[in-house]
């Protein structure tokens, strides 16, 4: 008997996933993600509408052990998702490109390493940056299967989204990107 034919994967890298309404994990209730990389392999993406309770830009860089008196900017420290919180990444514009850099789209880089810690710190580093402590991933397949099941509704990326500071407001925005009113998504799964 013939294998059924698997659907093409669609890639959402460079996109931004946004929990439903009834999403059942709590680290991700009205979430807002930016998806780094969605392959065969699996996704892993930055959640951009949280902070990192209790830790500061500049206590961050003490614990680097990076010798900046007073930086020159301060970032806010996200929670990028419940994976190696311990690791850093900093998703920027990408007029900050170094090695180590890894472009995610023509808006986007992802960097992850000390130095453009230090860059920002020294006012060096890209125009635009959202520092996140972990991440977001899923094993192959996990993220589409999460998507059937509606957990998640995605749309193209928005600057404006990623990058603004009002947090609060994220998830909000890119439900009404998609032209979504929230009191007409149901809570019940899979049911029209």
């Amino acid at each position: 008997m013939p294998q059924p034919q698997k659907k093409p994967l669609t890639s959402l890298t460079g996109h931004l996933l946004i929990a439903m309404p009834q999403m059942p994990d709590p680290r991700f209730e009205k979430t807002v993600i930016y998806i780094c990389a969605h392959n065969a392999d699996g996704a892993m993406g930055l959640v951009v509408n949280r902070l990192f309770d209790g830790i500061s830009f500049t206590s961050l860089l003490h614990q680097l052990d990076i010798d900046v008196t007073s930086p020159a900017r301060e970032l806010r420290v996200h929670f990028g998702g419940p994976v190696e919180s311990g690791r850093g990444f900093v998703l920027h514009s990408p007029d900050y490109n170094q090695e180590g850099s890894m472009p995610v789209d023509d808006q986007v880089t992802l960097t992850a390493t000390i130095d453009i810690l230090r860059a920002v710190a020294e006012g060096q580093g890209p125009e635009r940056a959202i520092l996140a402590l972990g991440y977001a991933g899923w094993g192959p397949g996990q993220l589409d299967q999460e998507m059937q099941q509606n957990g998640w509704l995605h749309a193209p990326a928005d600057s404006a989204i990623l990058f603004d500071a009002d947090l609060d407001g994220k998830w909000e925005r890119a439900l009404a990107k998609l032209g979504i009113n929230l009191s007409m998504l149901s809570s019940d799964i899979g049911h029209a």
